[in-house]
């Protein structure tokens, strides 16, 4: 009786790949077509990208001087942004974490409304924030502490869910109270993971606090939709390589502290 041969590892590893290539080729394939993607006309225009890069390869140096203010000025509402928002978290995570707050009703109340605030794209809320404020930074401020708000506690509130819950019970049964234990107990374990999302939302608030202001909330996004609107590339460069540096700056200066917290 002839044995079939078993296949190697290269060849499983060759017909999962082929398998799963053929998988992704026709999902993206039907969502294009059930979308209205149109490549041919992507590819057919793809010259007009080419000749955009073009016109931004020689940036306005002396547009510089303007472009520091309102880099500062993203700078701010991102940290102002930041700040309010986690302060605002940190109550809200601790009651909507299931080893802290056993009542269901007042944890279910809580996490539906840090779903609901998730639930909204913060272009939204820097539309409605500028009908409410005016266009400027506060409007930028308001936006991002609304968005960091909703994104941090649901990462402190699953965070706290994951200590050791023997520090609770010990104090719990030492007759310590709802404050002390998270004092004690609680912060201790949790406050590494805290600094760490602190600067994660950072990041991302420095970022979109850009394309925020191109609805109106203030910063850099404003200058952007300017050049871009005046069709100056040369500026839209300096404004591009501006948000470039500050971006690497962050980021590498996150990782570092992060990595000390490790």
């Amino acid at each position: 009786m002839n044995e079939v041969p078993k296949r190697t590892f290269a060849q499983r590893f060759h017909l999962k790949f082929i398998a799963w290539s053929v998988l992704f080729i026709v999902l993206l394939c039907g969502s294009a077509a059930l979308t209205g993607v149109n490549w041919g006309e992507f590819f057919s225009n793809i010259g007009q990208f080419f000749s955009l890069i073009g016109k931004m390869a020689h940036p306005d140096w002396k547009y510089v001087q303007i472009v520091i203010q309102p880099v500062i000025q993203t700078l701010q509402m991102a940290i102002v942004g930041t700040t309010i928002g986690t302060l605002v978290a940190v109550p809200f995570s601790v009651v909507a974490a299931r080893n802290l707050v056993k009542n269901p009703v007042i944890r279910g109340i809580i996490r539906f409304i840090l779903n609901l605030v998730r639930t909204l794209p913060d272009l939204l809320l820097a539309a409605i924030m500028v009908a409410i404020v005016g266009i400027g930074p506060s409007a930028g401020v308001w936006t991002l502490a609304i968005f960091s708000f909703g994104m941090i506690s649901k990462l402190f509130y699953e965070s706290i869910e994951t200590i050791d819950n023997g520090q609770l019970e010990a104090l719990r049964a030492a007759g310590a109270n709802y404050f002390q234990i998270i004092v004690f107990a609680v912060l201790p374990q949790v406050i590494e993971n805290f600094i760490s999302y602190f600067l994660y939302t950072f990041e991302i608030n420095v970022r979109a606090s850009t394309v925020l202001g191109y609805l109106g909330a203030g910063g850099i996004g404003m200058l952007l939709q300017q050049s871009l609107d005046s069709f100056d590339y040369s500026q839209t460069a300096v404004i591009i390589l501006a948000t470039l540096i500050v971006v690497l700056v962050i980021d590498g200066l996150s990782n570092y502290l992060r990595e000390k917290l490790d």
